[in-house]
């Protein structure tokens, strides 16, 4: 088998990427169809770190239009990331996959802090990482958080699973049939044509620190293996 072209990647999930069809919460089928994926990757022998959101459960804008103040609601969104980690912690140890979950704001009954060189040597063991709780600050999303933790463990690709959307596109195309998918694309192209493809704070990030994103629907086929083996999938955002 070839040999997979990225040794160490972040994968980001959305929040609802865990729901499935549901409205809120959790569809159990999907998570384990995640962790076979992640197991199988892993078992390749490339260090995955994870970064997850949390809008399944909590989405913290919309709590700010009903009158909640915007510092409280981003810390509930935090909580929200936290048991998306546990969650899917465990559907990857019922996979047989040695999990660590660390946090960005501290919960230390159920998981450990954040330390950097602590992920990376749990990544060199192969355990996969699950980073939680976002930056642990307000205003920053899990995006954010998705390529800062790349950065710091030197990943060296962000991997952006969506749901049931293969990649970037000139419009919303659930909304509008023309839209146009995008195979690459440079960071500038991506700022300059407010593509939905991450918020600016970290889009930024990738481009000053040269981190290629790959973006993709993880429910197609062998998603996150494709990806990981350089296999064209989804739209690749990068400087080139």
């Amino acid at each position: 088998m070839t040999a997979p072209r990225y040794k160490r990647i972040l994968l980001k999930l959305s929040g609802e990427a865990f729901k499935g069809k549901a409205d809120y919460g959790f569809d159990y089928n999907i998570l384990s169809g995640i962790a076979r994926q992640i197991k199988r990757v892993s078992g390749m022998g490339v260090q995955v770190g994870i970064v997850v959101g949390g809008g399944n459960i909590w989405r913290g804008a919309e709590a700010e239009k009903n009158g909640m103040d915007r510092v409280t609601a981003d810390y509930a969104g935090m909580l929200a990331t936290v048991i998306n980690a546990l969650a899917l912690q465990d559907a990857l140890e019922k996979a047989g996959v040695t999990t660590r979950t660390q946090t960005a704001i501290d919960i230390q009954k159920v998981a450990e802090p954040y330390i950097r060189r602590r992920a990376i040597r749990h990544l060199e063991k192969g355990r996969v990482v699950i980073f939680a709780g976002g930056t642990g600050n307000p205003y920053m999303t899990t995006d954010t958080a998705a390529a800062l933790r790349a950065i710091e463990i030197e990943a060296e690709a962000l991997l952006m699973s969506k749901n049931n959307v293969d990649g970037i596109y000139s419009a919303d195309p659930k909304k509008d049939r023309s839209a146009k998918k995008f195979e690459s694309l440079t960071y500038m192209e991506a700022l300059n044509l407010r593509l939905e493809v991450m918020d600016a704070t970290a889009l930024s990030l990738c481009l000053e620190n040269k981190l290629p994103i790959i973006v993709f629907d993880f429910q197609s086929e062998r998603s996150i293996e494709r990806a990981v083996m350089g296999e064209p999938i989804g739209t690749t955002v990068s400087g080139e």
